[in-house]
């Protein structure tokens, strides 16, 4: 039985035009900027300096508290300086500069493609071993996955479910790994079972991914506990939120992590590269990124090296269209446009999306009918039009006590918004003021 969320969603046009794609591996760049702020919390601490020679997969940024992770070389070289960077945001980021020279690696990761199956390590060191491979959830939110793994004293997770929904339009990178790393997802599955210290686990996956969801299923059958959840296909359905309620029937209060209802969240992507650190020593420096558009001749997936330019990847797909308006890192529905095709890939980067002139335009903007669609499709059963209101008249106490900071920033109030009202903008900026007072009080 296909299962869903249970208020809001929308379903924008799929577009999922390089799902048939196999993953290319993208040839090396001959420079990386590589930034040393690539997760949730705090920034990593360079630990080489100008002229020093790395090497793939060596440390070159470590953690610097409990909620940050390190950063590793994507390829082998000499660094150029240590400086900053715009990096996607469009601000300046601290990051490392590396002139590439081969592609030498660190002894000790398995490069072979042999499946590793026989798990020898208990859970506390495979969660040292994701928190030293600097791995972080790669569905786009970067969360240090050794946190998620690590509940708060009075809390116990119940259950693991798997992300592998890839409900944004156009991203097919999550599909593509599905179905092509299979037998190392459900490896990794087993690994972050066994690091949680739970003995089930549900794979979500949007019903447009038939072949996944077969696949995955079949696979199954050789590991207890371990099941598949088709899904209905709604956008936000990958949401934290909205994946446990629709597999789950729970609701995670306003303010609570999954663990609040015993569940830990995390993606195949993720899955996959906790297999790649534990059983092959290989920590998270290379992803699959998609890269596509209506107008991009060879909508594509690409294993990227971390730091390499999206100039890069764009060439690799056909080049620029001429008629590009936007250049979108990750979805249209949560993505960002970036401001230059110098901006690096990094660990949360899903997608690069080419959108043509006459479709990255915004209309102009209406005043509010009053209609309530935003508050309709909201997965969250907030109020947008109000919220962009207290942003946009800065009344961020009333924005708070509004449950501002319980948005998602998934877009759907924008997109079915008649009067093109710029919602989520203004969400987004009371958000950030109202996090800001927020973290104010608690020092």
């Amino acid at each position: 039985m296909l299962k869903t969320f249970k208020i809001g969603g929308v379903h924008p046009p799929e577009n999922k035009l390089s799902k048939d794609k196999k993953i290319e591996v993208l040839p090396l760049p001959k420079t990386v900027f590589i930034p040393v702020a690539q997760h949730i919390g705090a920034p990593s601490t360079p630990v080489v300096k100008k002229g020093d020679e790395v090497k793939v997969g060596q440390v070159i940024a470590q953690s610097s508290s409990f909620v940050s992770t390190n950063i590793h070389s994507s390829v082998s070289g000499k660094v150029t300086k240590v400086d900053f960077s715009a990096d996607s945001s469009g601000y300046p980021k601290q990051g490392i500069f590396i002139a590439v020279d081969g592609d030498e690696w660190i002894e000790g990761i398995d490069r072979s493609e042999d499946l590793v199956k026989e798990i020898s390590v208990d859970g506390p060191e495979i969660v040292k071993k994701i928190q030293d491979a600097g791995i972080v959830g790669l569905g786009g939110a970067t969360f240090p996955t050794h946190v998620k793994l690590v509940p708060p004293k009075g809390m116990k997770a119940e259950v693991l479910l798997l992300n592998g929904v890839e409900c944004e339009p156009y991203l097919t990178s999550d599909h593509r790994l599905m179905l092509e790393k299979a037998d190392e997802i459900m490896v990794g599955i087993q690994l972050l079972m066994k690091a949680m210290g739970v003995d089930k686990a549900v794979i979500g996956i949007e019903n447009n991914k038939p072949d996944a969801i077969k696949l995955l299923n079949e696979k199954c059958s050789a590991y207890k506990g371990v099941s598949v959840q088709p899904l209905k296909v709604q956008y936000p359905q990958g949401g934290e939120k909205q994946l446990i309620n629709a597999v789950t029937g729970k609701e995670v209060p306003s303010g609570a992590l999954p663990i609040a209802v015993g569940a830990v969240v995390s993606n195949v992507g993720t899955a996959f590269a906790v297999y790649e650190a534990i059983q092959k020593n290989k920590p998270l420096f290379e992803r699959v990124v998609t890269v596509t558009g209506k107008g991009v001749e060879k909508p594509s997936n690409f294993l990227v090296r971390v730091g390499t330019a999206t100039s890069e990847l764009i060439e690799a797909a056909g080049g620029l269209p001429e008629n590009t308006g936007k250049i979108i890192s990750g979805g249209p529905m949560m993505g960002r446009a970036i401001a230059s095709l110098d901006v690096p890939v990094t660990k949360g980067t899903s997608g690069l999306l080419l959108m043509k002139e006459e479709e990255s335009k915004r209309e102009e903007i209406q005043a509010c009918i009053r209609c309530s669609r935003c508050t309709s499709v909201c997965p969250m059963g907030l109020e947008p039009y109000l919220l962009m209101t207290l942003g946009e008249k800065q009344i961020f106490d009333r924005a708070e006590n509004e449950r501002i900071m319980d948005c998602i920033e998934c877009g759907s109030c924008s997109y079915t918004c008649p009067s093109s009202r710029p919602l989520l903008d203004y969400i987004r900026f009371g958000k950030g003021k109202v996090g800001a007072m927020i973290r104010s009080r608690k020092k």
